[in-house]
């Protein structure tokens, strides 16, 4: 794997303070994909980790279709008082970018759930892929973690790591995102 890693930098949030660093992950094809890992200093020995994936319209925008701006700022929470570091992997709408997700929420909009419309798009229900966690983890030398997901994917596709207990997020569902936590659980298989 072909990597570009940046130096580290305060960041200061309305979380609490934290450090950052970049990975500028070099694609076979010459395109790339710029992930983040946004820490607490010192890391614990077994760190509370949170692999999230770009979800602009939720982290950023506060979208209620989804949870995933609720699930970083759990996240982000967490870490601060736990110690740990959150994976922020640029695969947005689960790797499908953000023309198709736009494509798959208006698809939600005409009755599909979050997995019919990515089949509809020609895509699976899931194409993120955690290869990259395990680069940055070995970059810091974690060989341990505590796990913070409801994704039992991301626990089986992390082998590399021995991961020592796993934490849910816990968030409340709203009328616009009930029905998409539970296609998540019923047909992902989300721990919730």
């Amino acid at each position: 794997m072909n990597i570009e890693i940046s130096e580290v930098a305060n960041l200061p949030t309305r979380f609490g303070t934290f450090k950052i660093q970049a990975f500028k992950e070099i694609l076979e094809n010459g395109c790339f994909k710029e992930h983040l890992a946004i820490f607490t200093e010192p890391l614990p020995d077994t760190p509370v980790v949170r692999v999230h994936s770009e979800c602009l319209t939720g982290d950023a925008l506060g979208s209620l279709k989804c949870d995933c701006g609720e699930q970083l700022a759990f996240a982000l929470h967490f870490i601060q008082s736990q110690g740990g570091m959150v994976i922020y992997l640029r695969q947005e709408g689960r790797n499908i970018g953000l023309l198709n997700k736009v494509n798959a929420y208006a698809l939600q909009d005409r009755g599909f759930d979050t997995v019919a419309a990515n089949h509809q798009l020609g895509f699976s229900a899931d194409e993120r892929t955690y290869e990259m966690v395990e680069t940055i983890l070995d970059h810091f030398g974690i060989e341990k973690i505590r796990l913070l997901t409801n994704n039992p994917k991301k626990i089986e596709s992390l082998e590399g790591v021995e991961i020592v207990e796993r934490l849910p997020i816990v968030v409340e569902a709203n009328p616009h995102n009930a029905s998409y936590l539970q296609t998540k659980k019923e047909k992902l298989g989300h721990l919730l």
